[in-house]
């Protein structure tokens, strides 16, 4: 049987052997620690503490700003400094709890629960109050994704271990260290679609995290492991639901409008701890790699601590980086200051000793056809960028710029070296502005 995949797509240098042999390592950060009110899609949280306050980690600190909200909460125990404008990763100053750490690293009870013992809507209360979001990046309260209208339609839950982003490996540590975690979020999420099969998708790449779910997953008959092919971006959502249950969804479309939910595998370990331990969001897998890294890594750092204080755990840099990116390569965002906060859809931090894009400056496009050739999306990038840089809405809109999934497959094989994911981008966001307003 042929491994599942899409039309389009790249392959790219994975760069995964830097830290991928590396174990999960937990840190404890020595400084003050920022969170941001806005981690997620959605109302900002509101916060529920003031200057002076002591704080234990997982105590809740910013309750749920709406429905489509969720409660953050400390990951260190100390006193709160105050809420204060912060520079976050994509280089806007936001409000943020700042608390002082006191290193004690004393944390507040947590309610621990039996699945079987809990209702549907508990379940989902529990994965709420737990301030659980996608953590794959785009950051959607995984409470109102596990809430459709229709929950019967729901078929498929698909478990998105493909980890495409080169350089990356803290999906591939947690499926490797702690598979019992992911198969046990898993159960908890099937727990709330009586119909639907689950499905842990992993690239063939890694073969040694395919056996052990399927030794993980032995006699449930509702799991199944899914093996795709290694291609850039599998991991993204519409490719992963057509890969492997060949539905298409647009950019008007929910995955749950093709009967489908998509969670990343940090989000069902989130899930899985929230609803069985009553342990909130409050840390994350990063890894910390690149040629400029002293010492790759793996990292569970709590939510707050600054990237830079992540790197340094890491050694520092041997060399001197001329492009740090929070995230990988193809989608991540350049930094330039790492006195950023960690957040829950913080990935990596990639530090590289060379600038590629910076290096090559754009020329004219000679129309060869590689962008669209490569477009998992099956657009037009070329003409989309040419609509974007003039401002032409119309147009964008009748060649479908909407559904670009900005992965950035065009912009790495342009010949011309033409930003062009970075030109889509920045009309689609003036656009899905527009729509609100609307």
């Amino acid at each position: 049987m042929g491994k599942l995949t899409f039309r389009g797509g790249i392959h790219p240098y994975e760069g995964k052997e830097l830290s991928k042999d590396h174990p999960i390592e937990k840190y404890l950060p020595k400084g003050d620690l920022a969170y941001p009110l806005s981690q997620h899609i959605g109302a900002p949280s509101v916060p529920c503490v003031k200057k002076g306050d002591t704080v234990l980690a997982g105590q809740k600190i910013a309750d749920a700003g709406g429905f489509v909200s969720v409660p953050l909460h400390a990951s260190v125990s100390g006193t709160v400094k105050g809420i204060e404008k912060r520079l976050n990763a994509t280089g806007s100053m936001v409000d943020c709890i700042v608390i002082e750490n006191d290193q004690q690293y004393q944390e507040t009870e947590f309610q621990e629960a039996r699945l079987e013992d809990l209702t549907k809507e508990e379940i989902l209360n529990r994965i709420k109050e737990g301030g659980v979001v996608g953590m794959g990046g785009a950051g959607f309260p995984t409470h109102v994704k596990l809430a459709p209208k229709d929950p019967s339609k729901i078929e498929y839950i698909l478990v998105n271990g493909a980890e495409c982003e080169p350089y990356i490996t803290s999906d591939y540590r947690r499926m490797i260290e702690e598979p019992e975690k992911v198969v046990k979020g898993l159960q908890v999420i099937l727990t709330l679609f009586d119909s639907a099969k689950g499905y842990i998708c992993i690239e063939d790449n890694k073969p040694d995290c395919i056996r052990k779910m399927e030794e993980c997953t032995k006699g449930d008959s509702r799991i199944e492991v899914k093996t795709l092919k290694t291609k850039y971006p599998q991991g993204a959502e519409r490719m992963l639901i057509y890969a492997v249950t060949g539905r298409k969804i647009n950019s008007s479309m929910l995955p749950a409008d093709a009967g489908c939910i998509v969670d990343n595998v940090d989000t069902v370990v989130a899930i899985s701890q929230a609803v069985l331990k009553g342990k909130p969001l409050m840390e994350r897998i990063m890894t910390i790699t690149g040629d400029a890294v002293k010492n790759p890594q793996n990292f569970l750092v709590p939510i707050g601590m600054l990237h830079q204080e992540v790197a340094d755990a890491a050694g520092g840099f041997k060399n001197e980086p001329e492009k740090i990116i929070s995230g990988g390569p193809m989608m991540g965002k350049a930094l330039f200051t790492m006195n950023v906060p960690v957040i829950k859809t913080s990935s990596a931090i990639l530090a590289m000793t060379e600038d590629e894009v910076a290096k090559n400056q754009p020329t004219a496009c000679i129309n060869c056809g590689r962008c669209a050739k490569v477009c998992p999306g099956q657009i037009l990038p070329v003409r989309l960028a040419e609509f974007a840089e003039h401002g032409n809405e119309e147009q964008f809109l009748a060649y479908h710029g909407m559904e670009c999934c900005e992965c950035g497959c065009c912009s790495f094989v342009c010949p011309a070296k033409r930003q062009l994911t970075q030109s889509i981008s920045s009309m689609r966001k003036i656009m899905l502005a527009k729509r609100k307003k609307g």
